[in-house]
């Protein structure tokens, strides 16, 4: 009777000792993000004010909505951050299936909506969600799942590293013709990204980039709509009123912020000259109203969040927890750096938000998720 009685007491303590064990999240981290965030919603604000005005005649109209995806956003990065990331494993497979159901009824009429020429949501207008920004999550997870499983098979090409590209291929096919070239791009960097730095054999990631090149160059090739953003990115200027508006508008903006800006508020590209001002081209309105040096306050901070997130992973208690955060850490690091690159003339035009900083629910949702699944294993490392 004497034994039985203190079990309990003794598995409450060691429950204790447990929680209190677990680490307090990253300040680096969490600030890197809360600057990012900051950032965003003044430049969202900036950035949509004449548009809002216009179309809605208020001005918060595009900030109003922001704070809304933000208060949501980070109600599910708590939830994130609080659950035992080691039980996410069992639904990997899930994630992934009931991605690619949503993104196969995305391409079907009336069921998906179409806007601005691509058909990338579900739902209403007030209430719709893009599902390619879901399957990014979906895909880390299952990738690190599998590749933690996989262990020292990671290195062998038909076991390891084909079957988690078919996997990220599945995802990118539906995306690339909804169509949106920057999101099924962009997986295809974070899986590679994430099977080199789970131990794959450069030569076999090269080996399948070289397979995989020539079908991108042919559905490349055959789309007037992609083909014509290609030749628009190698020269702009050739056709700056129609296929290479985009950038040129974007490059002169930031040709007029100098080193220190015009001044918040003070942008003039966003009256209608630059298209998506306040999404796809908010870091152009950035440069041409806080200068070289905002643009350089952004960067660093996106650094500053790389490399405490990777940090974190090497700290990771287990193979899944450092693949996990490495994953999300790729996905907001590669998606922010081709935004830029975008912004810059350095990449072709794509629909590729700026994490944490431009205006958009989904995106905004899933970047501060995948920032709260870092800070979680940063709490048991």
């Amino acid at each position: 009777m004497l034994g039985s009685a203190r079990a309990p007491r003794f598995a409450a303590r060691t429950a204790s000792v447990r929680r209190s064990a677990l680490r307090p999240p990253d300040p680096l981290l969490l600030g890197s993000v809360a600057f990012l965030v900051a950032i965003g919603l003044v430049m969202v604000f900036s950035a949509s004010s004449v548009a809002a005005y216009t179309t809605y005649h208020d001005n918060a109209y595009f900030l109003k909505h922001q704070l809304v995806y933000l208060a949501a956003g980070l109600a599910f990065a708590y939830a994130a951050y609080r659950v035992d990331y080691r039980k996410l494993k069992r639904l990997a497979p899930a994630a992934v299936v009931v991605s690619l159901v949503l993104l196969v009824l995305t391409l079907i009429p009336h069921v998906g909506f179409a806007t601005g020429g691509a058909r990338r949501w579900l739902g209403f207008h007030a209430l719709s969600f893009q599902p390619s920004e879901f399957a990014k999550l979906g895909l880390v997870l299952f990738l690190a799942a599998k590749l933690a499983q996989l262990g020292e098979d990671v290195r062998s090409l038909t076991r390891g590293v084909v079957p988690a590209l078919l996997v990220t291929a599945m995802l990118a096919i539906p995306i690339f013709f909804e169509p949106d070239m920057g999101t099924a791009s962009l997986l295809l960097f974070t899986a590679f990204a994430m099977i080199f730095a789970a131990g794959a054999r450069l030569e076999h990631l090269f080996l399948c980039a070289f397979a995989i090149l020539p079908a991108a160059a042919i559905a490349i090739g055959s789309s007037p709509y992609k083909r014509a953003r290609v030749f628009a990115f190698l020269d702009p200027w050739k056709d700056a009123q129609n296929t290479g508006f985009h950038i040129v508008q974007s490059l002169l903006a930031l040709g007029s912020g100098g080193l220190l800006g015009l001044g918040l508020g003070a942008s003039r590209q966003k009256y209608f000259y630059l298209p998506e001002a306040h999404t796809d081209f908010i870091f152009a309105v950035l440069g041409e109203e806080l200068g070289l040096l905002g643009c350089l306050a952004v960067v660093a901070l996106f650094v500053l969040f790389a490399v405490r997130a990777v940090v974190i992973a090497t700290r990771a208690p287990d193979r899944f927890g450092m693949l996990l955060v490495l994953g999300c850490t790729f996905l907001i690091v590669i998606q922010a750096f081709i935004n830029i690159g975008v912004v810059t003339g350095s990449w072709p035009v794509t629909g590729v938000p700026l994490p944490f900083i431009s205006f958009g629910g989904t995106s905004l949702v899933v970047s501060l998720v995948a920032a709260g699944l870092i800070a979680n294993v940063g709490r048991h490392r």
